[in-house]
Protein backbone atom coordinates (compact mmCIF):
# COMPACT_ATOMS: atom_id res chain seq x y z
CA UNK A 1 0.00 0.00 0.00
CA UNK A 2 2.76 2.46 0.70
CA UNK A 3 4.47 1.13 -2.09
CA UNK A 4 1.50 2.29 -4.41
CA UNK A 5 1.27 5.88 -2.77
CA UNK A 6 5.08 6.42 -3.58
CA UNK A 7 4.19 5.56 -7.70
CA UNK A 8 0.92 8.05 -8.12
CA UNK A 9 3.15 10.59 -6.24
CA UNK A 10 6.08 10.21 -8.65
CA UNK A 11 3.58 10.36 -11.28
CA UNK A 12 1.93 13.91 -10.18
CA UNK A 13 5.31 15.20 -9.86
CA UNK A 14 6.72 14.73 -13.10
CA UNK A 15 3.08 15.60 -14.82
CA UNK A 16 3.63 19.07 -13.25
CA UNK A 17 7.36 19.55 -14.54
CA UNK A 18 5.88 18.94 -17.90
CA UNK A 19 2.94 21.39 -17.82
CA UNK A 20 5.70 24.09 -16.35
CA UNK A 21 8.18 23.68 -18.86
CA UNK A 22 5.19 23.94 -21.63
CA UNK A 23 4.08 26.85 -19.86
CA UNK A 24 7.60 28.71 -19.65
CA UNK A 25 7.56 28.41 -23.70
CA UNK A 26 10.83 26.55 -23.56
CA UNK A 27 11.62 23.49 -26.76
CA UNK A 28 12.31 20.63 -25.84
CA UNK A 29 15.65 19.19 -27.20
CA UNK A 30 15.55 17.29 -30.59
CA UNK A 31 15.76 13.97 -30.40
CA UNK A 32 19.35 12.48 -31.66
CA UNK A 33 19.29 11.24 -35.20
CA UNK A 34 19.41 7.72 -35.63
CA UNK A 35 22.93 6.18 -36.65
CA UNK A 36 24.70 8.67 -34.28
CA UNK A 37 24.62 12.21 -33.52
CA UNK A 38 25.21 13.60 -37.07
CA UNK A 39 23.54 14.66 -39.61
CA UNK A 40 23.18 11.52 -42.42
CA UNK A 41 24.47 12.03 -45.79
CA UNK A 42 23.11 10.74 -49.15
CA UNK A 43 24.34 7.49 -50.14
CA UNK A 44 26.39 7.99 -53.81
CA UNK A 45 25.01 5.52 -56.13
CA UNK A 46 26.99 2.48 -57.81
CA UNK A 47 27.31 2.98 -61.44
CA UNK A 48 29.65 1.85 -64.29
CA UNK A 49 31.24 4.03 -66.44
CA UNK A 50 33.25 4.14 -69.68
CA UNK A 51 35.35 6.92 -71.20
CA UNK A 52 34.33 9.14 -74.02
CA UNK A 53 37.39 8.22 -77.06
CA UNK A 54 37.94 9.84 -80.25
CA UNK A 55 38.37 7.21 -83.17
CA UNK A 56 38.03 6.09 -86.71
CA UNK A 57 34.87 4.28 -87.12
CA UNK A 58 33.86 2.64 -90.62
CA UNK A 59 30.58 3.26 -92.09
CA UNK A 60 28.88 0.55 -92.83
CA UNK A 61 25.29 -1.15 -93.87
CA UNK A 62 24.51 -4.09 -91.78
CA UNK A 63 21.61 -6.79 -92.75
CA UNK A 64 20.68 -10.22 -93.23
CA UNK A 65 21.34 -12.29 -96.23
CA UNK A 66 20.38 -15.62 -98.07
CA UNK A 67 23.02 -17.59 -99.70
CA UNK A 68 22.13 -18.54 -103.10
CA UNK A 69 23.68 -21.16 -105.15
CA UNK A 70 25.41 -19.87 -108.24
CA UNK A 71 23.64 -22.28 -110.47
CA UNK A 72 21.32 -24.82 -109.58
CA UNK A 73 19.97 -27.81 -112.12
CA UNK A 74 17.34 -30.24 -111.60
CA UNK A 75 18.31 -33.22 -113.44
CA UNK A 76 15.01 -35.17 -115.03
CA UNK A 77 14.93 -37.75 -117.60
CA UNK A 78 14.34 -36.30 -121.10
CA UNK A 79 13.05 -40.34 -122.02
CA UNK A 80 10.95 -42.90 -120.67
CA UNK A 81 12.34 -46.18 -119.86
CA UNK A 82 13.75 -47.75 -116.20
CA UNK A 83 16.93 -46.81 -114.57
CA UNK A 84 19.65 -48.97 -114.35
CA UNK A 85 22.54 -47.62 -112.49
CA UNK A 86 23.31 -44.85 -110.69
CA UNK A 87 27.04 -43.38 -110.46
CA UNK A 88 27.58 -41.35 -107.79
CA UNK A 89 26.87 -41.29 -104.16
CA UNK A 90 24.22 -38.39 -102.43
CA UNK A 91 26.39 -35.49 -101.58
CA UNK A 92 29.30 -36.29 -103.97
CA UNK A 93 30.92 -33.71 -105.60
CA UNK A 94 30.57 -34.42 -109.51
CA UNK A 95 32.69 -32.92 -112.57
CA UNK A 96 30.56 -31.48 -115.74
CA UNK A 97 30.40 -34.36 -117.75
CA UNK A 98 30.57 -37.09 -115.43
CA UNK A 99 27.47 -40.29 -115.96
CA UNK A 100 25.33 -39.82 -113.36
CA UNK A 101 22.88 -42.62 -113.92
CA UNK A 102 21.45 -44.42 -116.71
CA UNK A 103 18.37 -45.70 -118.59
CA UNK A 104 17.69 -49.40 -120.11
CA UNK A 105 19.57 -49.11 -123.64
CA UNK A 106 17.96 -51.72 -125.41
CA UNK A 107 15.00 -50.30 -126.62
CA UNK A 108 16.75 -47.42 -128.02
CA UNK A 109 19.65 -49.33 -129.89
CA UNK A 110 16.41 -51.35 -131.46
CA UNK A 111 14.86 -47.88 -132.78
CA UNK A 112 18.47 -47.03 -134.16
CA UNK A 113 19.49 -50.02 -135.59
CA UNK A 114 15.96 -49.86 -137.54
CA UNK A 115 16.33 -46.28 -138.37
CA UNK A 116 19.45 -47.09 -140.03
CA UNK A 117 17.95 -50.06 -142.09
CA UNK A 118 15.49 -47.76 -143.60
CA UNK A 119 17.97 -45.34 -144.59
CA UNK A 120 19.94 -47.98 -146.07
CA UNK A 121 17.03 -49.21 -148.37
CA UNK A 122 16.04 -45.46 -149.65
CA UNK A 123 19.45 -44.87 -150.14
CA UNK A 124 19.54 -48.04 -152.66
CA UNK A 125 16.04 -47.06 -154.22
CA UNK A 126 17.42 -43.45 -154.54
CA UNK A 127 20.29 -44.55 -156.75
CA UNK A 128 18.34 -46.59 -158.69
CA UNK A 129 15.56 -44.17 -159.47
CA UNK A 130 18.63 -41.75 -160.47
CA UNK A 131 19.79 -44.18 -162.44
CA UNK A 132 16.62 -44.95 -164.70
CA UNK A 133 15.96 -41.01 -164.52
CA UNK A 134 19.64 -40.62 -166.90
CA UNK A 135 18.41 -43.59 -169.00
CA UNK A 136 15.15 -42.18 -169.77
CA UNK A 137 16.64 -38.76 -170.34
CA UNK A 138 18.85 -40.44 -173.00
CA UNK A 139 15.89 -42.18 -174.39
CA UNK A 140 13.98 -39.05 -174.53
CA UNK A 141 16.28 -37.51 -176.62
CA UNK A 142 17.01 -40.35 -179.36
CA UNK A 143 12.70 -40.41 -179.48
CA UNK A 144 11.94 -43.87 -177.96
CA UNK A 145 10.25 -42.43 -174.39
CA UNK A 146 7.94 -39.55 -173.94
CA UNK A 147 8.20 -36.38 -171.84
CA UNK A 148 5.78 -37.78 -169.64
CA UNK A 149 7.88 -40.99 -168.82
CA UNK A 150 10.69 -38.57 -168.10
CA UNK A 151 8.64 -36.71 -165.86
CA UNK A 152 7.61 -39.37 -164.22
CA UNK A 153 10.99 -40.70 -163.38
CA UNK A 154 12.35 -38.02 -162.40
CA UNK A 155 9.56 -36.98 -159.52
CA UNK A 156 10.47 -40.46 -158.16
CA UNK A 157 13.97 -39.80 -157.72
CA UNK A 158 13.24 -36.41 -156.01
CA UNK A 159 10.31 -38.15 -153.72
CA UNK A 160 13.14 -41.13 -153.10
CA UNK A 161 16.12 -38.35 -152.23
CA UNK A 162 13.17 -36.38 -149.93
CA UNK A 163 13.07 -39.63 -147.82
CA UNK A 164 16.40 -40.35 -148.14
CA UNK A 165 16.43 -36.98 -146.21
CA UNK A 166 13.90 -37.89 -143.87
CA UNK A 167 15.30 -41.61 -142.88
CA UNK A 168 18.61 -39.75 -142.14
CA UNK A 169 16.97 -36.84 -139.49
CA UNK A 170 15.12 -40.24 -138.08
CA UNK A 171 18.77 -41.91 -137.37
CA UNK A 172 19.73 -38.49 -136.09
CA UNK A 173 16.57 -38.65 -134.07
CA UNK A 174 17.50 -42.06 -132.69
CA UNK A 175 21.07 -41.28 -131.56
CA UNK A 176 19.95 -38.18 -129.66
CA UNK A 177 17.35 -40.24 -127.83
CA UNK A 178 20.16 -43.48 -126.93
CA UNK A 179 22.18 -40.56 -125.64
CA UNK A 180 19.48 -39.43 -123.47
CA UNK A 181 20.27 -42.88 -122.01
CA UNK A 182 22.90 -41.73 -120.57
CA UNK A 183 22.54 -38.52 -118.23
CA UNK A 184 25.99 -36.43 -117.74
CA UNK A 185 26.69 -34.02 -115.18
CA UNK A 186 25.31 -30.21 -116.87
CA UNK A 187 27.67 -28.91 -114.71
CA UNK A 188 30.70 -29.25 -111.49
CA UNK A 189 28.98 -28.98 -108.16
CA UNK A 190 27.59 -31.06 -105.11
CA UNK A 191 24.98 -33.12 -105.46
CA UNK A 192 21.49 -33.41 -103.25
CA UNK A 193 19.33 -36.31 -101.96
CA UNK A 194 18.77 -38.90 -105.04
CA UNK A 195 14.72 -39.58 -105.60
CA UNK A 196 14.53 -41.68 -108.03
CA UNK A 197 16.57 -45.28 -107.37
CA UNK A 198 17.52 -48.19 -109.76
CA UNK A 199 14.55 -50.16 -110.71
CA UNK A 200 12.53 -47.49 -111.36
CA UNK A 201 10.63 -45.96 -114.30
CA UNK A 202 11.60 -42.76 -115.21
CA UNK A 203 9.28 -40.77 -117.70
CA UNK A 204 10.59 -37.75 -119.61
CA UNK A 205 6.88 -35.72 -117.87
CA UNK A 206 7.80 -36.36 -113.84
CA UNK A 207 8.41 -33.86 -111.81
CA UNK A 208 10.18 -35.25 -109.73
CA UNK A 209 13.92 -34.41 -110.10
CA UNK A 210 16.13 -37.69 -110.22
CA UNK A 211 19.14 -35.17 -108.19
CA UNK A 212 19.38 -31.64 -107.96
CA UNK A 213 22.88 -30.13 -108.33
CA UNK A 214 24.43 -27.16 -106.55
CA UNK A 215 27.17 -25.11 -107.73
CA UNK A 216 28.96 -23.82 -104.43
CA UNK A 217 32.13 -22.50 -105.20
CA UNK A 218 31.25 -19.31 -105.80
CA UNK A 219 28.20 -19.10 -104.25
CA UNK A 220 26.11 -15.30 -103.71
CA UNK A 221 24.68 -13.69 -100.68
CA UNK A 222 21.25 -11.71 -101.62
CA UNK A 223 20.52 -8.67 -98.71
CA UNK A 224 18.70 -6.10 -98.89
CA UNK A 225 19.25 -2.50 -97.83
CA UNK A 226 17.08 0.93 -97.35
CA UNK A 227 16.63 2.89 -100.31
CA UNK A 228 17.96 5.75 -98.42
CA UNK A 229 21.52 4.38 -98.39
CA UNK A 230 21.30 3.66 -102.24
CA UNK A 231 22.93 6.82 -103.19
CA UNK A 232 25.80 5.94 -100.75
CA UNK A 233 26.15 2.55 -101.72
CA UNK A 234 26.32 3.68 -105.62
CA UNK A 235 28.66 6.37 -105.22
CA UNK A 236 31.39 4.10 -103.33
CA UNK A 237 30.85 1.43 -106.21
CA UNK A 238 31.79 3.77 -108.49
CA UNK A 239 35.03 4.56 -107.35
CA UNK A 240 35.77 0.97 -107.16
CA UNK A 241 35.14 -2.50 -105.85
CA UNK A 242 33.15 -2.69 -102.86
CA UNK A 243 33.48 -5.46 -100.32
CA UNK A 244 31.32 -7.39 -98.30
CA UNK A 245 31.51 -9.73 -95.24
CA UNK A 246 29.35 -12.78 -94.35
CA UNK A 247 29.26 -14.72 -91.42
CA UNK A 248 26.39 -17.45 -90.15
CA UNK A 249 24.82 -16.09 -86.53
CA UNK A 250 26.70 -19.28 -84.62
CA UNK A 251 29.90 -19.45 -86.77
CA UNK A 252 32.81 -18.12 -84.28
CA UNK A 253 35.27 -18.04 -87.66
CA UNK A 254 36.55 -15.02 -89.17
CA UNK A 255 33.48 -14.00 -91.81
CA UNK A 256 33.64 -14.71 -95.30
CA UNK A 257 34.46 -11.86 -97.91
CA UNK A 258 33.57 -11.16 -101.29
CA UNK A 259 32.61 -8.25 -103.02
CA UNK A 260 29.09 -6.53 -104.26
CA UNK A 261 28.48 -7.66 -107.76
CA UNK A 262 25.01 -6.52 -108.46
CA UNK A 263 22.10 -3.49 -107.84
CA UNK A 264 19.01 -4.49 -108.59
CA UNK A 265 16.94 -2.30 -111.29
CA UNK A 266 14.35 -1.21 -108.86
CA UNK A 267 13.57 -0.65 -105.04
CA UNK A 268 10.44 -2.77 -103.47
CA UNK A 269 7.48 -0.14 -103.02
CA UNK A 270 5.86 -2.56 -100.00
CA UNK A 271 9.39 -2.44 -97.91
CA UNK A 272 11.58 0.47 -99.70
CA UNK A 273 14.76 -1.64 -100.22
CA UNK A 274 16.64 -2.85 -102.79
CA UNK A 275 18.04 -5.99 -103.32
CA UNK A 276 22.03 -6.29 -103.30
CA UNK A 277 24.12 -9.15 -103.94
CA UNK A 278 27.33 -10.15 -103.43
CA UNK A 279 29.82 -13.10 -104.80
CA UNK A 280 31.87 -14.57 -102.62
CA UNK A 281 34.71 -17.84 -103.26
CA UNK A 282 33.71 -19.79 -101.05
CA UNK A 283 36.38 -22.42 -101.35
CA UNK A 284 36.25 -23.22 -97.83
CA UNK A 285 32.60 -24.02 -98.50
CA UNK A 286 31.52 -22.16 -95.47
CA UNK A 287 28.59 -20.64 -96.89
CA UNK A 288 25.58 -23.32 -98.00
CA UNK A 289 22.74 -22.61 -100.19
CA UNK A 290 19.55 -21.30 -98.37
CA UNK A 291 21.62 -20.38 -95.03
CA UNK A 292 20.93 -16.79 -93.63
CA UNK A 293 24.14 -15.22 -92.73
CA UNK A 294 24.47 -11.38 -90.93
CA UNK A 295 26.20 -9.23 -93.93
CA UNK A 296 28.29 -6.36 -93.56
CA UNK A 297 29.61 -3.77 -96.40
CA UNK A 298 32.26 -1.35 -95.22
CA UNK A 299 31.66 1.72 -97.69
CA UNK A 300 33.93 3.80 -95.50
CA UNK A 301 35.97 4.97 -92.59
CA UNK A 302 35.23 7.89 -90.46
CA UNK A 303 38.10 9.43 -89.24
CA UNK A 304 38.03 11.34 -85.55
CA UNK A 305 34.39 10.56 -84.45
CA UNK A 306 32.97 10.99 -80.97
CA UNK A 307 31.76 7.06 -79.61
CA UNK A 308 30.72 5.91 -76.82
CA UNK A 309 29.09 2.63 -75.93
CA UNK A 310 25.24 2.43 -76.73
CA UNK A 311 24.85 1.54 -73.29
CA UNK A 312 25.28 4.94 -72.27
CA UNK A 313 23.00 6.81 -74.59
CA UNK A 314 18.89 7.03 -72.72
CA UNK A 315 16.19 8.24 -74.34
CA UNK A 316 13.54 10.74 -72.93
CA UNK A 317 10.74 13.32 -74.02
CA UNK A 318 13.21 15.42 -74.91
CA UNK A 319 15.21 13.11 -76.92
CA UNK A 320 18.63 11.27 -76.64
CA UNK A 321 20.96 12.28 -73.33
CA UNK A 322 23.61 10.77 -71.34
CA UNK A 323 25.00 11.43 -67.70
CA UNK A 324 28.05 12.87 -67.33
CA UNK A 325 30.34 12.32 -64.47
CA UNK A 326 32.05 15.20 -63.27
CA UNK A 327 35.23 15.88 -61.29
CA UNK A 328 33.17 16.13 -57.61
CA UNK A 329 31.72 12.74 -58.67
CA UNK A 330 28.30 14.33 -59.32
CA UNK A 331 26.56 13.35 -62.59
CA UNK A 332 25.26 15.71 -64.92
CA UNK A 333 22.29 15.22 -67.61
CA UNK A 334 23.50 16.07 -70.69
CA UNK A 335 21.38 16.25 -73.91
CA UNK A 336 23.61 14.86 -77.22
CA UNK A 337 22.84 14.04 -80.82
CA UNK A 338 23.58 10.61 -82.14
CA UNK A 339 24.70 10.44 -85.79
CA UNK A 340 24.78 6.48 -85.90
CA UNK A 341 25.57 3.60 -84.00
CA UNK A 342 28.06 1.02 -85.17
CA UNK A 343 27.55 -2.31 -83.45
CA UNK A 344 27.74 -1.45 -80.10
CA UNK A 345 28.63 1.93 -79.98
CA UNK A 346 27.37 5.08 -80.86
CA UNK A 347 28.77 7.86 -82.82
CA UNK A 348 27.69 11.38 -81.41
CA UNK A 349 27.30 14.40 -83.73
CA UNK A 350 26.79 16.91 -80.32
CA UNK A 351 26.92 16.81 -76.92
CA UNK A 352 30.18 15.29 -75.59
CA UNK A 353 34.02 15.67 -75.59
CA UNK A 354 36.76 13.19 -75.85
CA UNK A 355 37.90 12.45 -72.35
CA UNK A 356 34.43 13.14 -70.88
CA UNK A 357 33.11 9.96 -68.19
CA UNK A 358 29.68 8.79 -68.92
CA UNK A 359 27.21 6.26 -67.23
CA UNK A 360 26.95 2.80 -69.12
CA UNK A 361 24.90 1.11 -66.00
CA UNK A 362 22.89 2.51 -63.25
CA UNK A 363 21.26 5.60 -64.97
CA UNK A 364 17.71 4.43 -63.51
CA UNK A 365 18.64 5.97 -60.22
CA UNK A 366 20.22 9.09 -61.41
CA UNK A 367 19.37 12.50 -61.87
CA UNK A 368 21.19 15.61 -62.41
CA UNK A 369 23.49 16.37 -59.21
CA UNK A 370 23.23 12.46 -57.78
CA UNK A 371 26.94 11.63 -55.82
CA UNK A 372 28.07 8.40 -57.68
CA UNK A 373 30.84 6.03 -56.84
CA UNK A 374 32.32 3.82 -59.80
CA UNK A 375 31.51 0.10 -58.97
CA UNK A 376 33.99 -1.14 -61.38
CA UNK A 377 35.27 -0.77 -65.49
CA UNK A 378 32.21 -1.54 -67.25
CA UNK A 379 33.02 -4.71 -69.70
CA UNK A 380 31.36 -2.76 -72.79
CA UNK A 381 33.08 0.15 -72.61
CA UNK A 382 34.54 1.75 -75.90
CA UNK A 383 37.44 0.21 -77.30
CA UNK A 384 40.21 3.21 -78.61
Amino acid sequence: MRNRFRTVLASFLLGGVLATAACSGTDAPPAPPAGGGRGAQAAAVPVATASVVQKSVPLAVQGIGTVIAASTVTVRAQITGELTSVNFIEGDEVKEGQVLVTIDKRPLESALAQAQATLARDIAQAANAKSQAARYQDLFQRGISTHEQVDQIQANAAALDATVGADRAAVDSAKVQLQYATIRAPLTGKTGLLQVHPGNLVRATDTTPIVTINKITPVYVSFAVPEALLPDLKRYMAKGKLAVAAVAPNDTAPAATGLITFIDNAVDPTTGQIKVKGTFANTDRRLWPGQYVNVNVTLSAEPNAIVVPSLAVQTGQQGTYVFVVKADQTVDLRAVTVERTAGDQSVIASGLEPGETVVTDGQLRLNAGTHVSVKNTDPTKTKS
